[in-house]
């Protein structure tokens, strides 16, 4: 892998912890870490003022996030493929799950893939970031 290659994974990654904070703190002011919170953010609630999303409401919603998140997920392991961790089974296993952690329906499941995926994220970039750092 050229020193240039390298240096762009590097900015990369740089961004997409940039993005998984970003997305951390927005889940937490929007809906917040409580099946409660995921509830009344989607469902409505009336003691707190907030109005249930529409159907038109969540397709405005999902629509960006759908090709944001999968193009993001693409990209971010399809640079595992240039490591030496491409011939494990563990990376084609980390692959499937990153892509099914962000298919999420259900308030526990959401709350549960949403930390999945964030954990699953911070990993491949670790194990991006230290494949670099080693061939320095």
């Amino acid at each position: 892998m050229t020193k240039a290659y390298k240096l762009s994974i590097l900015y990369y990654l740089a961004f997409s912890l940039l993005l998984i904070l970003s997305a951390f703190l927005l889940f937490e002011y929007k809906i917040g870490f409580s099946y409660e919170g995921v509830v009344d953010y989607y469902g409505g609630n009336e003691e707190k003022f907030i109005v249930a999303k529409s159907f038109s409401g969540l397709l405005k919603s999902v629509l960006p996030h759908i090709f944001v998140f999968g193009l993001f997920s693409m990209v971010l392991l399809h640079f595992l493929v240039f490591t030496k961790l491409r011939y494990k089974k563990s990376t084609l296993a980390l692959i499937y799950a990153s892509y099914i952690t962000a298919l999420n329906f259900f308030a526990y499941l959401k709350l549960l893939s949403f930390f999945v995926f964030l954990f699953l994220v911070l990993y491949v970039v670790w194990l991006l970031f230290s494949s670099i750092v080693r061939d320095i």
